[in-house]
């Protein structure tokens, strides 16, 4: 029997929903490290250790140098400071604290500036496997060590800035997908296999060996407009990963003029996360044994 999936909710893209009132304007906040108490390092040291020993031979090469090269370790929760340095001195990011989910604009604005809000709370000792909303664990060993790789870098804030002008076309669901599948849920084909380097999936215990070993999901070459028709679970692991043929293809996607994908996303159809299309280049079809399983034990539940 797997595990169950460690859902997270995406931080923008329709899910941010409504928030508390922001201390400044741009919803940061101070970090706090020096209110975080011994249990809760503890936490991270829990979840530090079991992903450090689990993600080598997953994750992609540029996620495990990124880890090396960062001040991060199983010691203690990150300071966003001290991250933020070395970011700067790489690729000019850096790391701004938050509350917990930001509304889009603020979090598109804080992207397009090289800005990355994290959260800064961890989650409770009970609850490693299941997390509702992005905390600092997440945001900071899943996103921060791909922040160190230029392209990266370059795709982010390329995101950020697209962010704005699709939420002024109404068309941020669309735009959401394609930083879900990528960003979030993104595996790279890498000479010794496919490898993870979306950060939902570096921060999930679980999702890290079932979405590069398990025979259940679809892993389908990546291709933007089908990515952008393509809706996507927030609720258990994915059905279907998109695959890059290498990281360097984000750079493509950064020069993007998105109008045109826009205007064909005005009709047509929107698929399913588990569908695979005639079209598709499919390095792996999937046997859905897993969501099927789900699916028949929740009707039995009822």
């Amino acid at each position: 029997m797997q595990a169950q999936a460690t859902p997270v909710k995406v931080k923008h893209g329709l899910a941010a929903g409504p928030a508390a009132a922001p201390q400044r304007a741009d919803w940061t906040i101070d970090q706090g490290w020096d209110n975080y108490t011994p249990e809760q390092h503890a936490v991270w040291k829990t979840l530090y250790e079991r992903q450090t020993k689990l993600l080598p031979g997953l994750a992609c090469d540029d996620f495990v140098e990124g880890m090396k090269n960062l001040p991060m370790s199983a010691d203690e929760i990150p300071n966003f400071e001290n991250l933020s340095e070395v970011l700067m001195r790489k690729t000019g990011w850096q790391v701004v604290a938050v509350a917990g989910l930001v509304p889009d604009d603020v979090f598109f604005e804080h992207l397009a500036n090289r800005r990355f809000p994290a959260g800064n709370f961890i989650r409770g000792a009970h609850e490693l496997d299941y997390l509702e909303e992005p905390d600092v664990f997440h945001d900071v060993f899943g996103h921060v060590p791909m922040l160190m790789h230029p392209v990266m870098a370059d795709f982010i804030q390329a995101y950020g800035k697209g962010g704005l002008r699709a939420q002024s076309l109404g068309k941020l669901a669309e735009l959401a997908r394609v930083y879900w599948y990528t960003v979030e849920f993104g595996l790279v084909q890498q000479s010794e296999g496919l490898r993870i380097y979306g950060a939902g999936i570096a921060s999930s215990f679980s999702e890290s060996t079932f979405s590069v070993q398990s025979d259940s999901p679809n892993r389908i070459g990546f291709d933007l407009e089908r990515v952008m028709r393509t809706n996507y679970r927030i609720d258990d692991f994915q059905e279907s990963y998109f695959v890059l043929d290498h990281l360097q293809d984000l750079l493509a996607l950064a020069q993007t003029e998105f109008a045109p994908y826009y205007e064909r996303l005005n009709s047509g159809p929107t698929y399913q996360p588990g569908d695979v299309l005639p079209t598709d280049r499919v390095p792996h079809r999937g046997t859905g044994s897993y969501h099927r399983e789900r699916t028949a034990a929740a009707v039995v539940k009822v």
